[in-house]
């Protein structure tokens, strides 16, 4: 009688079968978002602007190139996976604390840009996601300068994007004020 096969074999290969399954979902949901995207372009009209494009072009541009990457992305997972990928790294499970500070920090933004304006919508959004990346990396964050400094950092980077937007670019963002400078 021959030896009984070890289980060996059979965990790699559903490992292996589990990982495959795992890649192309990746794939599928680039692929998702791509036909989101065109969805979402369709309502876009497409009459030719400045250098004979429509405020659709981009939109559908990035669709396509989207739907590309998800069509290579399932390929790949589908003719042997991922290959010559790192190790993970990072921790073992999600940092939930940290993630609820950088989800709050995004959801806020979008609740009071129309309310506080760009500038302080987003310097509240960088704090509150500085202060989750801080927290998921060990750094003490809690103290009022780092604060301090976050909120400085976030208006000198909200500021300048909201003026180049607002005075070069003559796209309308909302403001606190009816200057145009906040």
């Amino acid at each position: 009688m021959s030896a009984a096969p070890t289980s060996a074999p059979s965990a790699q290969g559903a490992s292996a079968a589990s990982a495959t399954r795992a890649q192309v979902a990746v794939g599928a949901g680039v692929l998702l978002t791509a036909a989101a995207l065109a969805v979402g372009a369709i309502d876009i009209p497409s009459n030719a602007g400045y250098g004979g494009v429509g405020p659709n072009f981009l939109p559908w541009l990035v669709a396509a190139v989207l739907a590309l990457c998800g069509v290579l992305l399932v390929w790949e997972a589908l003719s042997g996976g991922f290959r010559a990928m790192d190790e993970p790294s990072g921790a073992a499970q999600a940092n939930v604390p940290a993630f609820v500070w950088v989800s709050a920090g995004l959801l806020l933004n979008a609740a009071l840009i129309g309310t506080l304006g760009f500038i302080i919508s987003c310097t509240l959004c960088y704090l509150l996601a500085v202060q989750g990346l801080r927290r998921a990396s060990g750094q003490d964050a809690s103290s009022a300068r780092v604060w301090a400094v976050d909120a400085l950092t976030g208006v000198l980077i909200s500021a300048p994007v909201f003026w180049a937007f607002t005075k070069l670019l003559a796209i309308n963002l909302p403001g606190l004020t009816q200057t145009g400078w906040l």
